[in-house]
């Protein structure tokens, strides 16, 4: 990817109408492009001469034709997102203004900006290193509070610190090590290897922490797929319902009414969830529910969390083949979390429930139709999460880049740990804590190329 020095525009709002939408300019001649189709209300003011961080009512001007009255914020630099000179035009949220706003700077010294170059640009000038411009789109993209608070404290810097002290007192270990080439005729140690070996003992402890704690953030990032399965007709639909609060799948008395897996997604303390009603799983003729029951098993495959439905009258009559079909889906999927649910549990009495409970192991009762047991349900589900690390507001990595980089820095890292450990010389040592240094700028960006810069600022939106 390649970076100009030019001034760019785009909509930093969402596409389409709205009430106001909000047009963007960043680059050394951003305030005298703006200005220079600018026409204050009063005293005739030019942009030019205005404090940085000031709003300014105006209109935007082709000539004498007039586009929109706008108010106009500025930002000089180094003091902007972007650490360049920035204008931000708010306009009405006509699609019609915000083109002929955006075509009129193009025509007149702008370039239309690429899919995130504002951020970019913040990250070239120093504003952000790149796991905090990365933080920004995952900013953009949390869509419940546990994604959220990860993204923000990421793009706070709690991250990038956390591994920049790392990398600093490795650097000046590294330093150290390097020193002692230099000297190597007389065999002299100026890395203290006591000391080195608590740092690399506390690297190694970090480093763990944080890939670790990669299992819960991709969960958090992503939600968690949970797979709604059972016979046909024995309330999957009604549940679905029940825990989304609307009717989202059709429900009737037909078995096989639900031919194919209907998916919604639900917000449980901050967890996002997202449940699959599949088709009901049964030997049958019909080529199109028998397609439906295909999928079924592969969106069990895919899910995190399989919830094993069935009706608590059947339970009355046919205990020993609904207990050998909770068998057959535990051998096959043996690592999944289950959870073994007898619906409709308002048709039966208080002896025929104990009855039930004595009969299957930590078997969940619910009504889907009343309501019981739902609440508990989602209680059930939220307990499979490790919330505790965000409870306590620990680093929690969500990035799939970092976590790649993460475990080879862990690796290099155990290779310096080894060699201490056999009195290996700081020459070789130095090999593998040069590559757990570039590991770790791989992460903040203080180790970067084009290719990578370009497949991160690919992902955003234009406009940021």
């Amino acid at each position: 990817m390649s970076f100009n020095n030019d001034t760019i525009v785009a909509l930093a709002t969402a596409s389409g109408a709205g009430a106001v939408a909000i047009i963007r300019l960043s680059g050394e001649e951003a305030i005298t492009i703006a200005n220079a189709h600018f026409k204050s209300v009063k005293n005739n003011k030019s942009l030019l001469k205005q404090k940085t961080h000031t709003i300014h009512l105006g209109h935007v001007v082709d000539g004498e034709r007039v586009i929109d009255e706008v108010l106009v914020s500025i930002f000089k630099n180094p003091n902007s997102y972007t650490g360049e000179n920035v204008v931000e035009i708010s306009c009405h949220g006509s699609v019609y203004i915000q083109q002929e706003i955006i075509q009129l700077f193009l025509r007149n010294g702008c370039r239309m900006a690429d899919a995130g170059e504002f951020t970019l640009r913040a990250f070239l000038n120093g504003k952000l290193d790149l796991s905090q411009a990365e933080a920004v789109a995952d900013l953009i993209a949390s869509d419940n509070e546990a994604s959220h608070q990860i993204a923000m404290q990421q793009m706070r810097g709690g991250f990038s610190s956390e591994i920049a002290k790392l990398r600093e007192e490795l650097l000046n270990f590294a330093s150290l090590l390097e020193l002692e080439l230099d000297f190597a005729e007389e065999d002299v140690e100026f890395a203290d290897r006591t000391q080195f070996k608590e740092l690399i003992n506390r690297i190694t402890f970090v480093l763990k922490r944080l890939i670790d704690s990669f299992a819960v953030g991709n969960v958090i990032k992503n939600g968690i797929p949970v797979a709604i399965v059972g016979e046909p007709n024995v309330g999957k639909s009604t549940l679905l319902n029940a825990l989304l609060n609307e009717e989202r799948a059709i429900v009737s008395d037909i078995a096989g009414t639900t031919r194919d897996t209907i998916e919604d997604e639900l917000v449980i303390d901050g967890i996002g969830f997202r449940f699959i009603d599949t088709a009901g799983i049964r030997e049958t003729k019909d080529v199109v529910e028998s397609i439906g029951i295909k999928k079924t098993f592969e969106k069990m495959e895919q899910a995190q969390v399989v919830i094993l439905l069935f009706s608590a009258g059947e339970f009355q009559t046919e205990s020993q083949r609904l207990i050998v079909e909770i068998e057959k889906i535990k051998n096959r999927f043996p690592l999944k979390p289950l959870i073994i649910i007898a619906n409709k549990i308002d048709i039966l009495n208080t002896s025929e429930i104990e009855s039930l409970k004595s009969k299957i192991d930590n078997i969940h009762l619910l009504s889907a139709k009343s309501g019981i047991g739902v609440e508990e349900l989602k209680q059930k589900l939220i307990s499979f999460v490790n919330t505790g690390a965000l409870r306590n507001n620990e680093t929690i990595i969500t990035n799939t880049r970092h976590y790649d980089s993460l475990l080879k820095a862990f690796e290099e890292i155990n290779k310096v740990k080894e060699g201490l450990e056999f009195g290996l010389s700081g020459d070789l040592m130095a090999i593998d804590v040069r590559q757990a240094l570039y590991h770790f700028g791989e992460i903040t960006g203080a180790i970067t190329n084009d290719d990578l810069l370009g497949n991160i600022f690919a992902n955003f939106c234009i406009g940021k």
